[in-house]
């Protein structure tokens, strides 16, 4: 997640260096033709890249608006989860009977696991990387035989919630409400996991870099009258603010690619550790996950 730090432009840059080394391209091939063959080529009316220009604005318009839905929707469903990962811990230790806070430890501690698990299975990482020490061998054994692992972390929460009940260390009404909170993390990693599989359409992307070309050629031949020293400076300017304007929405689509635009679910479930130790008294609390220059992961 970008923080509100200046951002250098090296990184801004080397988003859209090739786009731009295309724009230069495309505008010397133009600035040659009509050079050579100018008395061949139609005029062009300015009306023409103008209009080409509103269009391309209206299509940014849009892609901005949905590609920053998805970054958004993805926030909110961390944060639920930080509410949720909350009220779980805070359920155990006030509705089960006195004497298991051994059994309260070990599934906080699953769930400070399953936070971590999920925001790497969303990146495309190693999902147990660096998770042993918040989980028991036996725990461990079952998470082996799962492929989609924070699930399973989830699925081990409901049988010690099950085995609580059983046991009579809760109620029918104080099961139903872990329950209800187990549904609902569920529900958010199932969320989560539609916004990363669902693919913003290639095509969308493909057509408007088409149409900004489209738009550098005619401004290009409008603009015939223009020294060549000043044209292309002024081709690449104008191209670069939609070529920026494009890859911002392109990387936004994307909540969960291990880049400095995703949202920061590495940070959000280091307070949710921070948070859930708390609750349990403990006194070693590790410190809270620090931003790199300009972004947080």
């Amino acid at each position: 997640m970008l923080l509100n730090r200046q951002i250098p432009p090296f990184y801004i840059l080397n988003k859209v260096k090739y786009d731009l080394v295309y724009v230069l391209i495309v505008s010397l091939t133009v600035l040659f033709i009509t050079e050579r063959y100018g008395a061949l080529l139609p005029e062009m009316p300015l009306t023409i890249p103008a209009f080409i220009g509103t269009a391309i604005s209206i299509l940014l318009s849009f892609k901005l608006n949905q590609s920053y839905d998805r970054w958004w929707e993805a926030r909110k469903v961390w944060g639920a989860i930080v509410n949720d990962s909350r009220s779980f811990v805070i359920q155990l230790q006030h509705l089960t009977a006195k004497g298991h806070e051994a059994t309260i430890r070990k599934i906080a501690y699953r769930q400070i696991a399953w936070c971590y698990s999920l925001g790497q299975s969303l990146r495309g990482l190693n999902p147990m990387e660096n998770l042993e020490r918040y989980i028991t061998a036996e725990d461990l054994d079952e998470l082996k035989q799962h492929n989609n692992k924070p699930l399973a972390f989830l699925s081990l929460h409901a049988r010690d919630i099950r085995e609580l009940k059983d046991n009579q260390q809760l109620d029918i009404f104080s099961q139903l409400q872990l329950d209800n909170t187990l549904v609902r993390l569920c529900d958010a990693q199932g969320k989560s996991e539609r916004i990363k599989t669902t693919v913003f359409p290639v095509t969308y992307r493909l057509f408007l870099n088409t149409i900004i070309y489209v738009f550098v050629v005619t401004l290009s031949i409008s603009l015939n009258n223009v020294a060549g020293l000043f044209e292309i400076p002024l081709l690449v300017i104008i191209s670069t603010a939609f070529f920026l304007l494009e890859k911002s929405a392109t990387l936004m689509q994307d909540p969960f690619e291990d880049r400095p635009t995703d949202t920061a679910v590495t940070a959000i479930a280091r307070n949710i550790e921070i948070n859930i130790r708390q609750l349990l008294k403990e006194t070693d609390i590790p410190l809270p996950h620090q931003p790199e220059n300009f972004y947080l992961l």
